[in-house]
Formats: C-alpha cells, structure tokens, sequence
C-alpha cells in the first residue's frame, strides 16, 4: 500500500506538469490582505476580528511581513488565547510556504496542517525569552505525500505566557520550495569550526559527514548579521580529512550565514575568554553554550572528572551533549571539550560514570582502567534518531577521559517506561555487581543489577521522586559502624534508609536537603579514595546569563554528611576545604557588639567573598548581612533564614548560629550551622553596587567570630 500511495502522487503531480508546459502558478491560501478573515474560522480573542496592518500597540516592531496585513494573535496582549481555522483545501502542489514568527510551543502556539483531522505537518517561531526579535521568516512543509488530499490549516494560540503570541502572513502552495539545503566541502587542516549565533534568529540544522558517514547533527540559530556570540566545533579528531557540512532551511539564492561557518585554529571572540562581565569565578561555567545537569562525577588518578549536559552551539537547551572538564582541586577547571555527542540513538541526556578496575567490561586494552560513561539516549528529539525511544547506552576511555568509544552494542538497556531516563550507576560491595538507579518515568525509580555494565536485571522499583536519581551510603556521625543509604531525585528531596543491593527501603519521611532557588539534578562523585572519605556532590546552578556566549553554571562542590539531630539524622552540606585554593586576603574580628548603626564591613568592597560567622543573638530582632544591596536576613524570634524571597528553619544552638556565605557575580551560597541549612541562591546584583553590610536590628547581637575572604578567580590560575 505504502509503494502503490507513493506511486499515486508521482502520477498526479506529473500529470499536472503535463498540463502545465511552464512552472506551476502559486496558490495562494492566504494572504490577510482583507477587512476580515473572509472564510476562516475565528475562535478566542487572540486573533480579534481581522487581520493586523503590522505592529500592535506595546509590541516590538514586527517586520518581515508581506502587504500591510497579516495574523497577529498580540491581542489585547499575550494572555489572550484562541484559533484561526482555514475552510477546506486540496493539496495540489507538492510544498506549502509561509511566513512565520512569535513564540515557540509546538503544542499551544503554532500553524497547523490537518488532514482527516489530524495534524500532520506543525511550525512554530522562535522566541522564547525576554528581548528577541518580532520578525516573521518563511517556513514551508513537504506534502508531496499527501497530493489530492483535502485539508485545512489552523493557527493555534493556547499560550498566556512571555511571547505568548504567533505572527502568520503568506500561506502558499507552490511547485518551488522556498528553503534549500546547503553544501560545502571543507579540508580540515585547522581545528576549530567557528559559527555565528543570533539568539533568536530561525534554527537551522547542520550536518557533518565524512564519506557520506554521519558524524554531527544538530540546530543552531545559525546568523552572520550582528551575532549574539560564536560557537565552535573542535574538530581535531578529523584533521586532514575532507568532509561534507550541510545546512538545512537556507532561503533560496541566500548563503551568507552558511558562507560566515570559518575554520581557524582559534576561537572567534575568545580572547576575553573567562573573563566576560557576568562570568563567574569560581563556580564552574562551559566556554560557550548552555549547560544543566552534572553528569559522570568520577576521581580518577588525580582527578575530578566532570561532565555535564551541554548544548554547544546555543544559549538554549538543546542538542543534548556530555561536556567535559577536569580538576585536581574541584575549584581550578580545565575544559576538555564535548565527550559524548547525538547520534542515530538519540541525543545523550544524564548518566553517571565508573572506574571499571576490574574490567567487568572488557573494555580494557593497556594498562589504564577503562572510565566508563553510562548515559540515557533521548531518541525521536533529533532527525537522525527519529521514532527512537529512550534507551540506556555505554561509551568508554583508556586514556584517563581523553577519547572516547561509544560501544557498538548500544543500546544495553531498552526501554522500560514512556522516556527512562538518568542512570546511576556504582560498585555494591556487598552483593559484587554493579547497580543502576534509573528514573522509569511517573515518579518511578528502578534498582538494576548488572555484572559487566552490558546486561541489566531489573530488581524493584519504588515510587518516590522524579528525574537525577542518587544513591548512596554514608557513616552517622562519623561512626563508618552506622552506615546509612540515602535515595534521592532531581531537587535533593530524600529518604535515609537501607538498601540490600537490589531494594531500597525508607526509614524516614521525604526530607529536604536544598533550600535555595538555583539547585537541581545533583550528583556525588563516584570512587573517590577511601582514606578521603567524602562524598562530593554538585549541583545545576539554575542561573541564566542574558547578553552572554554561555548560560547557566554549576553550584559549588560541598561534602555531604549525615549527623544526628533533634529531629533525627538530616544530611548536612558543606563547601568543600579546596575553596581555600582561592583565599587572597582575609579580615577578622572577634568578640564585638554588633548593632544596626556599626557596620563592621563598611570599608570592603568587591563580588568575590567567603564570609562566615558565629554571632550570639541576644536581644536582637534580626541580624541581617547586605550583599551587594541583597539582605540575607535572620528572624530571631521565628528562627528563620530568609533570602529573595526562600525560607529555611535555622534553631540556634545555646543562643548561637553560624552563617557562611559564598559570593559569586550571579550568586550567594548560604550554609547555616554548619550546613544544617544549605540554600544556594541566584542573584542578580546591581553592578554599581559592591558594598557588604553586616547589622543587628531592633536590639543588639554579639560577634563571636567573624572572617571575609577575598577571592581570587579560579580562571586566573586554570590549566
């Protein structure tokens, strides 16, 4: 059925080329030219009663349109919601263009193309955060497939948020298509491929093939006119190869943004690498692009191992890649560059890595231990993976997380549950197999067992937390006699519990470790020596950085502990010791009346600090530090840590509390009594504004013990 369906509309569009000696005229759907919507549908507010004659008031200059009208659903604003239905239409061209821009939600505001009334062909524009751009860009669709069929079009805005709004104009069917694919041939004899990125501009899809071999796939908001930023592609593994780059929605007789991809030896704009005005300095940020979850925290031989999410060539999720980046200390950072990348499986989304010393793998071939990444395939996200499902897979390295081998057995686990996802993965001793914690969808976590990584047997499954899960065991009190497993998901929620190797079993209620607004998707690090001892987590510091080539960063590495306490055994989360790493210079005081009118910290400024204090509260009401214009404040009465609007329960111990902040240019960590609180939080500070205050209110407090240090970056003295 499928050949003689195919067969049909090659006939029919060949026979109306026989009745044509020339080009096919256009036929146009629509072109909003009119007083009204004439025969279209209108349901809602968001389109109101006729087309828009260009901008509408409060709304950015819309450009890009064809005539004086087209849709705009900016009515009365972006709240309001509705439809814009077409009357019934054959398909008789092979290719369907448009015009097109706004928001993007290909579920709640979006063109639609039905037939039978299913959707089968959908757009979108591009705008999805504050700023960007209202201009329209064509877009078409490819129904050579459903020739002679009727349909119609709708336009959808179901959508009341920021860019909560579509712009439509010049709906045609036509015999040309309006975008082409691009080619060019490049001989690699230098190492980086630079591309232009305009943060808002119409994605488009770039390949990367070595004889006819798919090797990159990925989108990117591709533009050479003003770009936001440049990104680049480290192809040094290709050296002396010749290879294929294509580019996919070019405008016809347009190539300058395909011309503007340049092959250097050096990073186009990364002279100020590092250094960059909102860039911070000592929590770990990617050289371009977006960045979210930690994944693969291993100690190897010296180092820590650091990989994450990353999607190298935009400032927005997407194109999900496992970044790479080492330390010996956990503060200084040198980037290795992307490790795992997308292919026919899918895009790679969070996982976790091992040290295979026994090589349970086979994976060894000299005489390093293999480092294996075990990682989630996010299939059906990208062309190349298309009706994939998700899946777990397998990728390795001899030479200490320099290279890496994808294993040709992937994927080693399919799918269990809808999309599956985040493994983690770790020796358990006592059984002598390995175990994968595994997120299995619908706030699912599945306990795995497997002998060599290859073949996993699924044990049990409980029903607690979503996404990131975690586990692990740790001393009470220090007593390595008391040892304790702790479950946890995506936003540090967790259980204190026990676990025989293939089952958890809760012994607490659900308890909180993070308290701030920029946490999520932590992990622990994987084989760090046992005469250290700790276990090291990081989290996804949730902060964007408008006007920057990068976006988000991560939360600064603390050592977790579990320590008994009136309402019983909580985990506590300190900063690791190595921030020392980074101390300049450091004031003191001790033992002085602290009171709302002698700030102690009224001669510093600067962005970069570890403060910490023990304070007696005596009569005060509340004892607050000013951050660069940000409070940070304690209600005695009440005992409770307030910041930007985040609250935590802080008791004091015999009339005492100890506060430790680390100050970051996008953040302020905050550690109560010795990590009983840990509250990680974003802040947008004013960049005019440096100073620090430390007061008392209503009432005097008593300084203990107060220490500043001043920071020095961590990028200064980076490998």
């Amino acid at each position: 059925m499928t050949y003689l369906k195919s067969t049909l509309c090659v006939l029919f569009f060949l026979l109306i080329g026989m009745l044509h000696a020339s080009a096919l005229d256009d036929i146009v759907i629509a072109d909003f030219e009119g007083a009204d919507y004439g025969d279209w549908k209108v349901f809602g507010k968001a389109f109101g009663n006729a087309p828009a004659k260009g901008t509408l008031p409060n709304q950015m200059p819309v450009t890009g349109f064809e005539g004086e009208g087209l849709v705009n659903s900016f009515k009365p604003d972006d709240q309001a919601i509705g439809r814009l239905c077409s009357p019934e239409f054959v398909i008789e061209r092979p290719f369907i263009t448009f015009l097109i821009g706004g928001g993007e939600s290909k579920k709640s505001l979006c063109l639609n193309l039905r037939v039978n009334r299913n959707i089968v062909r959908t757009a979108t524009g591009t705008q999805r955060n504050q700023g960007g751009s209202e201009a329209l860009h064509w877009g078409q669709w490819d129904v050579s497939d459903l020739a002679g069929q009727s349909a119609t079009i709708e336009i959808v805005d179901q959508h009341d948020g920021g860019w909560g709004h579509i712009t439509v104009d010049q709906i045609v069917q036509t015999d040309q298509p309006v975008l082409v694919t691009k080619k060019r041939t490049l001989t690699v004899n230098q190492r980086y491929l630079n591309l232009p990125v305009k943060t808002g501009a119409p994605k488009k899809w770039v390949r990367l093939l070595h004889n006819d071999k798919l090797l990159r796939e990925f989108d990117i908001e591709l533009c050479a006119e003003e770009p936001s930023f440049w990104v680049f592609l480290d192809l040094e593994a290709f050296r002396n190869e010749t290879l294929t780059l294509t580019l996919d929605k070019v405008e016809r007789g347009e190539s300058k943004d395909f011309d503007a991809i340049t092959l250097s030896d050096s990073l186009i704009g990364g002279e100020n690498m590092y250094q960059e005005k909102d860039r911070p300095q000592f929590h770990f940020s990617s050289k371009r692009g977006w960045l979210n979850d930690p994944n693969g925290l291993v100690y190897h031989k010296g180092e820590y191992h650091l990989f994450y999410q990353h999607n190298p060539y935009g400032w927005h999720w997407g194109n999900m890649t496992w970044g790479h980046a080492v330390s010996k200390d956990l503060v200084h950072w040198n980037e290795l560059g992307d490790a795992i990348h997308p292919d026919e499986l899918g895009t790679i989304f969070s996982g976790s890595a091992i040290i295979d010393a026994a090589n349970t793998t086979g994976f060894k071939t000299g005489e390093e231990d293999p480092l294996v990444c075990i990682y989630t395939y996010a299939g059906d996200l990208t062309p190349w993976s298309k009706d994939q499902p998700f899946t777990q897979g397998l990728a390795y390295s001899n030479d200490r997380g320099r290279t890496f081998t994808v294993y040709e057995g992937n994927p080693v686990q399919g799918n269990i549950r809808g999309a599956n996802r985040d493994p983690k993965v770790f020796w358990h001793a006592e059984s002598e197999q390995w175990v994968v914690a595994l997120y299995t969808d619908q706030s699912f976590i599945a306990f795995l067992t497997s002998p060599d990584l290859k073949s996993w047997e699924l044990q049990s499954e409980l029903k607690c937390f979503d996404e990131c899960p975690e586990l692990f065991s740790l001393p009470v009190d220090g007593d390595k006699n008391n040892q304790k497993w702790v479950l946890y998901g995506g936003k540090c929620d967790y259980y204190i519990g026990d676990f025989d190797g293939k089952k958890f079993t809760p012994e607490t209620e659900v308890l909180h470790l993070n308290r701030g607004n920029c946490f999520y998707a932590s992990q622990t690090y994987n084989n760090i020596p046992e005469q250290d001892g700790r276990r090291v987590l990081i989290g996804w510091g949730q902060v964007e950085f408008p006007g920057m080539p990068f976006n988000q960063m991560m939360d600064f590495p603390v050592v977790l502990t579990l320590r008994s306490t009136n309402e019983g055994i909580r985990m506590f989360a300190e900063p690791v010791e190595e921030i020392s790493n980074l101390y300049a210079k450091e004031h003191r005081w001790m033992d002085e009346t602290l009171k709302e009118d002698n700030n102690p910290l009224t001669e510093l400024q600067g962005d970069l600090f570890d403060i910490e204090a023990e304070l007696e509260v005596c009569k005060a009401k509340t004892i607050e530090f000013l951050i660069r214009g940000i409070p940070v404040s304690y209600d005695v009465a009440t005992q409770t840590l307030t910041c930007q609007g985040m609250h935590a329960a802080l008791p004091a111990d015999d009339g005492r509390i100890h506060l430790r902040l680390l100050v970051d240019r996008a953040s302020i960590e905050i550690f109560g009594n010795h990590g009983y609180v840990y509250m990680p939080m974003k802040a947008r500070f004013d960049d005019k504004n440096k100073t620090l205050a430390l007061s008392a209110k209503d009432g005097a407090a008593h300084i203990q013990t107060l220490a500043l240090r001043e920071l020095n970056s961590a990028w200064k003295t980076a490998e």
